[in-house]
């Protein structure tokens, strides 16, 4: 073992496996044009490599620099944005969101039929800070699954969200969009069930509401500027452009097709409509300090971010019952498998090592829509961040693969 593996507690050659699977699997035939991935562990990295193309049209080689879109990895961000206020007190768990957002009073939960002949009944209970934490609201993603994954509109509920127009978009402010979620029905009882949907957004909207300042502002002040997480923001600005990554879509004959020129993207513009579930743009460099701060236990070089008491709440399954996603989740999309996952306050988690078939058991992740990923595991000091631009996430088990290298390489 070298110098830098007794550190680590990995091997170094075990590692370089992951160079060859990505060369020979990905990058050679095509499947992607690019990525990064980095590995880090004890707080000293163990791996990091880039490989590629950020940008096949203009031959732009993946720099370690290279800005990308992370999508849903926004969510652990703005979910520690929402727990650093009730660090505060400002409200509890099981509070229902309409303390903030009266607008959701007379929240309604579909039983049957729809549009005009829909049949609704009251919610057992409101929708509470929790829930919305955790997916298990109520909500959904509308009419916004059908553009992710280009499956048609099919649910009633769906159908009420495409009627009233809820968007994250076009103009669309917070506000707006906090009070078209109050008219639609919920698609079950608060805590009921599990369904990847907007709530994230709607943890994002609270931060702005209970903060009383915009909701990057809070960011930046919280967490990115803190952390020196520099090029984290909703757009990308000029300067920086030449470091932006162009975006992919996988088609059905399995070839790429530019599906966001990062030189005419919408990304360039600041948009009205900052989106917690899925807005930001950043760096792997960002991201890994990001998610090196939630290893330490909400703290990273002496900036503390978050106690580690409550980091430790927002990691456990909070799943009612204590139960896997395979028991609870509505729908197949999702940025997680199910068995053996529980689900907590803005991350997934190993619960049952045997019934995810995985060498963890005990990491917490989440990932994006291009196929970025991340995952933190405590208990073996271990933060593991890989980056590229392909939609859509359920292209390739990238999660998966790289768990079964890095694991492998563990030898202390």
């Amino acid at each position: 073992m070298d110098a830098h593996s007794q550190w680590t507690g990995l091997d170094a050659g075990r590692l370089e496996r992951i160079t060859d699977h990505i060369e020979r699997n990905y990058i050679q035939p095509g499947k992607i044009n690019g990525c990064q991935v980095q590995v880090t562990r004890r707080g000293h990295t163990a791996y990091a490599r880039s490989f590629g193309q950020r940008d096949s049209a203009r031959g732009t080689p993946w720099s370690d620099d290279t800005i990308v879109r992370i999508y849903s990895m926004t969510k652990p961000i703005t979910s520690v944005a929402l727990m650093t206020l009730f660090e505060q007190g400002l409200f509890q768990l099981d509070d229902p969101v309409h303390r903030f957002v009266p607008e959701w009073r007379n929240h309604r939960v579909w039983v049957s039929g729809e549009g005009a002949a829909m049949v609704t009944e009251a919610p057992k209970r409101p929708v509470s800070f929790r829930d919305v934490l955790s997916h298990t609201s109520g909500l959904t993603y509308g009419s916004l699954l059908a553009s992710l994954t280009g499956l048609p509109i099919e649910h009633p509920v769906d159908k009420a969200y495409d009627a009233i127009g809820v968007r994250r978009g076009d103009g669309e402010t917070l506000d707006q969009f906090l009070g078209k979620l109050g008219e639609v029905p919920l698609r079950y009882h608060p805590g009921e069930q599990w369904m990847y949907s907007l709530a994230t957004d709607v943890c994002g909207a609270l931060v702005e509401r209970i903060s009383g300042m915009p909701f990057e502002t809070y960011l930046k002040k919280t967490i990115f500027d803190p952390l020196g997480m520099t090029d984290t923001a909703f757009h990308v600005p000029t300067s920086k452009i030449p470091r932006f990554a162009a975006n992919y879509m996988r088609l059905p004959n399995k070839s790429l097709r530019q599906s966001d020129d990062p030189q005419n993207s919408p990304y360039l513009t600041d948009p009205v409509f900052q989106s917690g579930g899925g807005g930001l743009v950043g760096t792997m460099a960002d991201y890994v300090r990001f998610a090196e701060m939630l290893r330490g236990g909400g703290e990273l070089d002496g900036v503390r971010i978050i106690g580690p008491r409550t980091l430790d709440l927002m990691t456990q399954n909070h799943l009612k019952g204590g139960v896997d996603l395979t028991q609870l989740a509505i729908g197949t999309f999702s940025e997680t498998s199910n068995a053996g996952i529980g689900f907590g306050l803005g991350f997934a988690m190993t619960i049952d090592q045997t019934a995810t078939g995985g060498l963890s058991s005990g990491d917490y992740y989440w990932g994006g829509a291009a196929s970025t990923i991340f995952w933190v595991d405590p208990k073996e000091e271990l933060t593991v961040v890989f980056m590229t631009q392909l939609m859509p996430s359920a292209s390739f088990d990238f999660r998966g693969q790289l768990k079964s290298l890095v694991y492998s390489a563990i030898v202390d």
